[in-house]
């Protein structure tokens, strides 16, 4: 069964950093992994994804050079390192498993219960 919980949310100013991390376990060891995130009145958006075998990343340009996608060596933990946040990065923030990273639109069959970011001007 995956099991995905968030951690590391909360309130910062713009400019500044927030390290998001995911208790994961219970996913496909050759799958991606990644991060997603829904603001209000808005779609869920895919963010950045890494492939559990190798540590390929996909990012989505919104994020590039800003996010960068993390796994710890046991593969149980996964982490979002945000820097230069804006308050347009205001949202909810969630793990996923399972993630299909491409094309305008991405996808993921297991999601994690989310963790609030807030980024105030």
């Amino acid at each position: 069964r995956v099991q995905l919980v968030e951690s590391g949310g909360g309130s910062v100013q713009a400019g500044g950093s927030l390290r998001l991390s995911c208790a994961a376990s219970g996913y496909t060891y050759g799958s991606y992994i990644g991060w997603f995130r829904q603001a209000p009145g808005k779609e869920r958006e895919g963010l950045a994804a890494i492939f559990s075998q190798d540590g390929r990343t996909h990012y989505t340009d919104s994020v590039k050079g800003r996010f960068t996608i993390s796994q710890d060596n046991a593969k149980t933990t996964l982490y979002l390192q945000m820097n230069s946040l804006k308050p347009e990065d205001t949202a909810m923030y969630y793990c996923a498993a399972d993630v299909s990273p491409y094309g305008s639109t991405w996808f993921a069959n297991y999601w994690g219960q989310g963790t609030q970011v807030t980024v105030s001007s």
